[in-house]
């Protein structure tokens, strides 16, 4: 009998989601019902966006839920590497084969001609997909034409027909053929597309079931064809639901915190965060709502999975956290959790080259730096206005959120890149960086004068800055969405005009 074998593997493009946690969960509990393994890879394809920082939380998240892996990039294991991108031999390798056999071909086509082919197919109102030109042409006569243009190699699919795919919780998918674009599967600069290297992995790590989330489904029919093509065997498939915001829209870290770590540092129990993301789309046969990985484990069946698309409501997590605290831990217990939350050696180190200087006796640490022990800070509105350079509750709202838009863009986390990023801001926007930096400063910190913005910044942290920010946006009045389309295309034309804006095909 076949060992089970289960992965995740997360992008390090930014903070670990809680959507990693949630697929993660589910995957670890299918592999370990079955006596199976639990792989964790690292998805870094991406050179432009990926960083080491980012895979870095990503595995600090996870262990921090409890989330433990069998092979991975940093226990190794039998099928490693575990970081894409240091199999890219392997995928060339493959890319190679599949031109050779004719299930791919290279193509020549300019980012500014797709844009027209695009354009073209909606105004005909025919089918959706993009064909190259280069499909059906001699291998030869395509590299003449190109003239020298840089190549990607495409995925020839079907023209008509309907492709079947078998999904664990849905039965038969059927997806029209002519629905299926000519997937990119090698870049111009000879690294792998999620496609190729997503099949590729899984077929040389031998996983076994692939549990992902429902936005995957349209992308189901490429990957069988990579299968086929390829000779191999596909895994079972198992799409699971998209967690959603309590106003049913996919969920999104502009409508709700969405890292793992700003759990971690509003002071959410691990276990407590693990047992709501399996409430997710899943129920314990008595409909227990508290249960411990180790029961979920025990009773895990993917028939208990419900398609409906599942809430993450914050305050139901705060709800069912604090039974947690309550009924989980005794005094010694709760001390102990606290220091580990906000008094252990580490965070303290951060935060005392900045109150050092202005301490005379303890009693004065509590007062200056109670807010890195904050979650949301308690706002007066009337300290956001009045700031010259920025006329108008509007203004203000405005500023801060571009400046949420333009952190959320920094992959880096640091006091030097936060003061780097709003400096440009600055001059893109063409605020004085003192008038910018006022309101900023009362939204973190929620006073006019405390520790040093950037530094501050940076020990608080991106989630919870993110959140601060947003909350000071709606302490003067909540965002409506036509605010923020508004403000978006502003704010991206801005950007554009001033070289910082970033394409991804």
């Amino acid at each position: 009998m076949t060992t089970v074998r289960t992965r995740v593997a997360p992008s390090p493009t930014g903070d670990p989601h809680v959507g990693t946690a949630y697929v993660a969960l589910f995957n670890l509990c299918f592999a370990r019902k079955h006596g199976g393994q639990f792989i964790l890879r690292i998805e870094d394809t991406d050179q432009v966006r990926s960083t080491a920082q980012s895979e870095a939380k990503i595995l600090e998240a996870l262990r921090w839920l409890g989330l433990n892996w069998d092979e991975g990039p940093d226990v190794g294991g039998p099928h490693g590497p575990y970081r894409q991108s240091e199999r890219s031999a392997l995928y060339r390798e493959h890319a190679e084969r599949l031109v050779e056999s004719g299930d791919a071909f290279w193509c020549y086509l300019t980012p500014e001609e797709l844009t027209a082919l695009r354009a073209e197919n909606q105004a005909s109102g025919g089918i959706t997909r993009i064909q190259s030109p280069y499909a059906d042409m001699d291998p030869a006569e395509a590299r003449r034409k190109a003239a020298g243009k840089p190549g990607v190699v495409r995925l020839r699919v079907p023209g008509e027909g309907i492709c079947t795919v078998n999904d664990g919780l849905r039965g038969t998918i059927e997806i029209p053929w002519d629905q299926v674009d000519q997937q990119v599967l090698l870049k111009t600069d000879g690294l792998p597309t999620y496609h190729l290297a997503n099949v590729v992995d899984d077929h040389h790590m031998g996983i076994t079931h692939v549990l992902r989330g429902e936005e995957w489904i349209s992308s189901a029919p490429k990957h069988l064809l990579l299968y086929k093509a390829l000779g191999w065997t596909p895994p079972a498939l198992t799409h699971l639901p998209l967690l959603r915001n309590p106003d049913k829209s996919k969920l999104s870290k502009r409508k709700n915190p969405t890292s793992i770590l700003y759990y971690q540092r509003m002071g959410y129990l691990p276990e407590a965060v693990l047992n709501y993301l399996g409430r997710m789309a899943w129920s314990m046969p008595d409909e227990a709502e508290k249960f411990t990985l180790e029961q979920m484990i025990e009773n895990f069946d993917l028939n208990r999975i419900s398609l409906g698309g599942p809430i993450f409501d914050v305050g139901k997590l705060e709800w069912l956290n604090g039974r947690y605290i309550r009924e989980d831990l005794d005094d010694d217990a709760f001390a102990d959790r606290v220091v580990q939350w906000a008094l252990n050696r580490d965070h303290l180190k951060q935060v005392i080259p900045l109150v050092r200087p202005r301490v005379n006796k303890w009693t004065d640490l509590a007062p200056m730096a109670s807010f890195f022990l904050d979650g949301l800070v308690a706002l007066n509105p009337e300290d956001l206005r009045g700031i010259k350079g920025l006329d108008g509750d509007d203004a203000v709202r405005e500023a801060l959120t571009q400046v949420s838009w333009a952190l959320d863009a920094e992959p880096e986390w640091t006091a030097a890149t936060i003061e780097a990023t709003l400096r440009t801001l600055c001059e893109q926007t063409g605020h004085k960086l003192r008038t910018l930096l006022a309101p900023v400063f009362v939204a973190i910190s929620g006073r006019k004068s405390a520790t040093p913005l950037f530094d501050t910044m940076a020990i608080v942290g991106r989630d919870l800055s993110r959140a601060r920010l947003r909350a000071a946006v709606d302490a003067l009045a909540p965002m409506s969405g036509k605010e923020e389309k508004k403000w978006k295309k502003a704010f991206d034309a801005l950007r554009a005009s001033a070289g910082t804006e970033g394409a991804e095909e």
